[in-house]
């Protein structure tokens, strides 16, 4: 019973078609030529198994498979899940012989037998010649397999395959020994086993014709499948299902809602009921093989007598050419029209020599037509007619400014581009000397510096729009004037803060100058050279700051509405200012009036008599003497009337008063702090007058005795001493006639200070031994004329100014 033919089949609807799937009984598929089955099961339809076998189940997701018996022997299958998931479950059930829908009696074969229950090794069920029992199941009851079943020629059984478990699809093989009617042939197949019919492609030659949607007449395709059989009837669907189940036939008539779609056809054996389902592809296309023409665009031109009203002739020759242009054994008819609709209509075609009456852009629409396959495409292209470029006839009157009135210099024709253009944005020009060579484009020449060697003398200009290649032509008459006007001149100081020679002039102040004498209604303009001012290139604005440092030559062009009239020297000098040190101090000690103290002009590098002062205080010389402090300004000029301003600032300053000396003395660090009163800026050292001096006013670690404190004017006013006492006492002494230390005394004590200061010296027990006198050589370590013994001996010391100082000192032999 085996066959090599597999039909796949996937139902997924929902509830509003169901009744027409294989599901329902009504709608089992018919099993012919021993064919196996590769199936989905989805859905129930109508539940019809309830009470209707003795395996206690009923649909769950099932399909209804009809069998006719074609020749004796036993009916068995083998059903194999797709998934070898021991949970994917399988259960069928077999009604039969010769039942009806609505009326399919009981079961006579069985299994719901669950696999992963049953503690199988495989997901396999079916119908087996070597099984004994009919029904089986449910759950872990039974092996999955149940007995096969003798069957006659003419009988048909239902069968239903269930899934209640999972969600693969299934193959089923038939292992019996009873066949199946024969299922019909397609014979545009012949012997091959492919369900491919070949693909239907035909061109769009229906209107709108590019819609790629056009109308099918399948009547000669089904009589050459038939092929003269009275029981095989054929059937178009848009749907493998809707063929399987002989639902919703197209007709032979059909009409496609897409350029490429898949058709099914059912070809039934109407005795049998065995059918078979072939499909192809049907492509519908548009015609594309062609050139899209570019948009069509052409100068304006003269040949209406108008070269700017926008009207001229298209030869449309020329498109059909670039529409066909490598395409081979193209056999196209080719039309134009102003619209889509003349264009697929085919009415109201324009002429291939087409002069247009409106202005452009405007759209032209191409039919193409192939005469060989009857396809039909559309196309369109803009035409534009581009306005031709402007070009005025000028005049220009330059200057003859070279010092030789013979009539030739130098012109700027490029100045002229607004007269020739009225004033275009979009258009460049080219110059030559003759018309020829201008529309050859040979032999340019130097629009911005052209040198005439006529006078008067014709050149001619070639206008052109870069973006649409259209030209024009015109003569540019040149001719050279003799006439002059005034040079000026500016002399500025270099008061800019800068001094380097550099200064911002304003023309505007010549201007009267250079028109001097010449007549009204001039124009006037200032260029930086002589050859910017011949052809008006680079103008200046009215104020200028000279390139060239200190002294720079500019020019200005007179002209009479736009014709020179003559063109001036304008001379730009930049004076320098005096070098002078613009600030200084001087002291002046008022302690030494009325001496007076020197002030200059500053002057730097150069002979102070060669500038001219004015100071503050009304003094013209070159240097002045004042006896007091203040501030005093002197204005420094040169020869040229430039100037600088000096200030000079007189500090006061005097010799120091010493206010007050404080002494720290008797003690293990000995100090002065001199306090002083005056206007100077003072600084100080002791003893010596030659220093060295220090900004600090305080001394540490002074010695006892005598010291002189100076104080001394950083601005030379002066220097002021004081001497100053400072009490100390040594802490021994060694009275052995060798004139060191051999005597011991209080230090610091003289005729001047604390000269009535009383000194006591005792020894150890406080034995009076000497009241020295103060200002003599001091003690010579005697007693009575005996001299004492090394030892420590104390003082008591009443100094003149009330303080008294005790302490102890040792005598050494």
């Amino acid at each position: 019973m085996k066959s090599t033919l597999t039909f796949t089949l996937f139902f997924c609807f929902n509830l509003l078609i169901f009744a027409q799937q294989p599901n329902d009984c009504v709608n089992a598929v018919t099993v012919c030529g021993n064919s196996s089955f590769s199936l989905d099961v989805d859905g129930i339809g109508t539940q019809e198994l309830s009470n209707s076998n003795t395996c206690s189940s009923q649909e769950n997701n099932s399909i209804w498979l009809v069998v006719n018996i074609a020749t004796d022997g036993t009916l068995a299958f083998t059903l194999t899940p797709s998934s070898t998931s021991i949970n994917e479950d399988y259960d069928f059930f077999i009604f039969g012989p010769n039942v009806s829908c609505g009326n399919i009696g009981q079961a006579i074969r069985c299994s719901t037998t669950n696999p992963a229950a049953a503690n199988q090794s495989n997901n396999l069920t079916g119908l087996s010649n070597s099984e004994t029992e009919t029904t089986e199941g449910p759950g872990q009851n039974g092996n999955s397999f149940v007995s096969a079943i003798d069957v006659l020629a003419g009988e048909s059984y239902f069968i239903v395959i269930d899934r209640p478990i999972g969600n693969s699809p299934f193959s089923i093989e038939w292992t019996g020994t009873a066949t199946f009617p024969d299922a019909p042939s397609n014979p545009l197949l012949g012997n091959s086993t492919s369900t491919e019919l070949p693909t239907i492609e035909i061109c769009d030659d229906d209107a709108p014709y590019n819609d790629t949607l056009r109308e099918f007449d399948f009547t000669q395709l089904t009589q050459d499948i038939i092929n003269g059989e009275s029981d095989v009837v054929v059937s178009y669907h848009l749907s493998e299902s809707d063929a399987t189940i002989n639902a919703n036939p197209l007709g032979d008539i059909f009409s496609n809602t897409s350029s490429t779609q898949n058709l099914f056809v059912r070809i039934e054996n109407t005795t049998t009921n065995c059918y078979i389902i072939n499909q192809f592809e049907i492509i519908v296309t548009a015609l594309t093989n062609f050139n899209t023409p570019t948009d069509y665009q052409i100068c304006d031109d003269d040949t209406d007598g108008d070269d700017q009203n926008g009207l001229s002739t298209f030869d449309f020759n020329l498109k059909s050419q670039e529409i066909v242009d490598g395409i081979t054994n193209a056999n196209y008819d080719i039309s134009y029209y102003l619209s889509q609709a003349d264009a697929e209509a085919a009415t109201s075609s324009l002429p291939t020599n087409y002069s247009n009456s409106a202005p452009t852009p405007t759209e032209i629409f191409v039919r193409i037509q192939d005469l060989d396959l009857g396809c039909i495409g559309f196309t369109s292209f803009n035409i534009e007619v581009l306005p031709k470029p402007i070009a005025n006839n000028v005049s220009l009157l330059q200057c003859d400014e070279d010092g030789i009135p013979e009539g030739f210099t130098t012109f700027n024709i490029t100045e002229a581009y607004d007269a020739i253009t009225n004033s275009a944005q979009n258009s460049e020009i080219e110059y030559y000397l003759s018309q020829i060579d201008a529309e050859n484009q040979a032999n340019e020449i130097d629009g911005n510096s052209f040198e005439n060697f006529f006078n008067p003398q014709i050149v001619y200009a070639r206008v052109s729009n870069p973006a649409t290649g259209c030209i024009n032509y015109s003569e540019i008459s040149l001719e050279v004037s003799t006439t002059a006007s005034n040079n000026a001149s500016i002399e500025l100081c270099d008061i800019d803060g800068i001094e380097d020679g550099l200064m911002e002039f304003n023309l505007n102040d010549i201007s009267n100058d250079i028109l001097l004498g010449t007549p009204t209604g001039l124009d006037l303009t200032y260029y930086e050279t002589y050859n910017d001012a011949l052809i008006e290139e680079n103008p200046l604005s009215a104020t200028f700051t000279n390139t060239i440092a200190y002294n720079q030559t500019i020019y200005a062009r007179v002209e009479n509405e736009n014709a020179c009239y003559g063109i001036s020297e304008v001379e730009l000098s930049v004076f320098e200012l005096p070098n002078i040190e613009i600030t200084d101090q001087a002291i002046y000690c008022e302690n030494l009036a009325p001496q007076t103290t020197t002030l200059h002009g500053g002057v730097i590098d150069d002979i102070p008599n060669n500038y001219n002062y004015l100071w503050s205080t009304g003094e013209t010389t070159m240097e002045i003497e004042v006896n007091s402090a203040g501030t005093y300004t002197v204005r420094v000029s040169n020869s040229h009337g430039c100037y600088k301003d000096r200030t000079i600032t007189v500090l006061p300053s005097n010799i120091a008063t010493i206010s007050n000396i404080e002494v720290t003395d008797a003690s293990q660090n000995n100090s002065i702090i001199v306090s002083v009163d005056g206007n100077g800026d003072y600084e100080f050292a002791l003893d010596i007058i030659e220093g060295p001096y220090q900004a600090s006013n305080t001394f540490n670690n002074i010695t006892p005795g005598l010291h002189t404190v100076y104080v001394r004017d950083k601005n030379n006013c002066g220097i002021e001493d004081q001497l100053v006492s400072v009490i100390g006492f040594p802490k021994f002494f060694t009275p052995n006639n060798d004139d060191n230390n051999d005597f011991w005394s209080i230090s610091g004590i003289s005729s001047q200070f604390q000269s009535n200061t009383v000194v006591y010296i005792f020894n150890r027990y406080g034995k009076l031994l000497t009241e020295l006198d103060p200002l003599s050589p001091g003690w010579d370590g005697t007693f009575n004329g005996a001299n004492m013994p090394t030892s420590d001996y104390w003082f008591k010391v009443k100094l003149e100014d009330g303080r008294i100082l005790t302490g102890h000192f040792t005598l050494k032999r």
